[in-house]
């Protein structure tokens, strides 16, 4: 079976490691050393039934009209709507490697979560600059996961993986998503709270996981943050533009809340922004999907529905 890349070629051992191009080049028919960055760019195109997809490529869906053989698209990435819209309308089946991305952002917004209700952030910055005993019970008496209670934005792939993973923690759960059942959030162990200015006034950690749309956008707004209790935290590791910033900005030159933000708007920053220097903000630079040795989860996602595919099976992660 033909098949072709199409991704940023830099990027091809990173996703698949030595055993991984072994494999698709014994079941494919496939150049690892040839991956195109536009459908335009892939030869011979009437032959390719499969096409492994991922970061880097500029699609053009109108370039599909070459592809008379294409049956299938499998994602090592989170998927491409452009192509996904147009493969799906001439009965193409997809997938995605969507729910594999998910899990080092959960991990890491789980992380971020635990550290800021620890103080984590905050006392190793005044450990570091006053070098002195920090008297933890007198200077820090609210830290910890143990009865403190988190607000969840976003029943996501990766809000569902955070929920499932603070089961455990003792900490009280809020859920927003505004298409999410009462019983989807008890399922996930959350409380569903149906106004986000509600959940915010309840929360002392604020985590986002919604999607970023044209109704996303700006929904973490000055209102909900001045709805936050003072000295709450907001972590960001969805994307910036969900957050009114300039609004966020204010509240945090105020010293009233806290942020952890992994994403922002734009990213990156430009130099010299305030969100750089302001004590009361730990800022990580997109770090929270998959990179590095993470990405071989995506290569060996992208493989296993190649060799579906192949044996003419379903795919495990279909788009719908």
């Amino acid at each position: 079976m033909r098949a072709a890349l199409l991704m940023d070629p830099s990027l091809v051992p990173f996703v698949f490691g030595a055993e991984t191009q072994a494999r698709l080049g014994d079941l494919l028919e496939i150049d690892l050393t040839d991956a195109a960055t536009s459908l335009g760019g892939i030869p011979e195109p009437s032959g390719v039934e499969l096409l492994i997809v991922g970061w880097g490529a500029t699609i053009d869906a109108a370039d599909l009209d070459a592809f008379a053989a294409l049956r299938g698209v499998v994602h090592w990435s989170g998927g491409n709507g452009a192509l996904d819209g147009a493969a799906a309308r001439r009965g193409i089946r997809i997938s995605s490697a969507r729910a594999a991305n998910a899990i080092p952002v959960a991990e890491f917004a789980l992380a971020m979560i635990t550290l800021a209700a620890k103080d984590a952030f905050w006392a190793s910055r005044a450990y570091t600059a006053e070098q002195r005993f920090i008297d933890r019970e007198a200077e820090l008496p609210d830290t910890g996961l143990y009865g403190t209670t988190v607000g969840i934005v976003g029943a996501s792939t990766i809000g569902r993986l955070v929920l499932q993973k603070l089961r455990g923690s003792d900490a009280r759960v809020l859920l927003y998503d505004p298409y999410a059942s009462a019983a989807d959030a008890d399922e996930l162990g959350a409380e569903l709270v149906d106004d986000l200015g509600a959940l915010a006034a309840r929360s002392d950690l604020l985590s986002i996981h919604a999607p970023e749309t044209p109704s996303t956008t700006g929904m973490i707004s000055a209102e909900v943050l001045a709805a936050l209790p003072d000295g709450a935290t907001v972590i960001n590791t969805a994307r910036g533009a969900l957050i009114d910033q300039e609004a966020l900005v204010a509240e945090l030159q105020r010293g009233r809340l806290r942020a952890v933000l992994d994403v922002t708007e734009p990213d990156p920053l430009p130099a010299g922004h305030p969100l750089y220097a302001l004590p009361n903000v730990f800022l990580t630079p997109h770090l929270a999907g998959s990179m590095g040795n993470e990405l071989r989860r995506l290569g060996e996602v992208a493989l296993a529905e190649a060799e579906r595919f192949v044996a003419d099976e379903p795919f495990a992660h279909p788009v719908p």
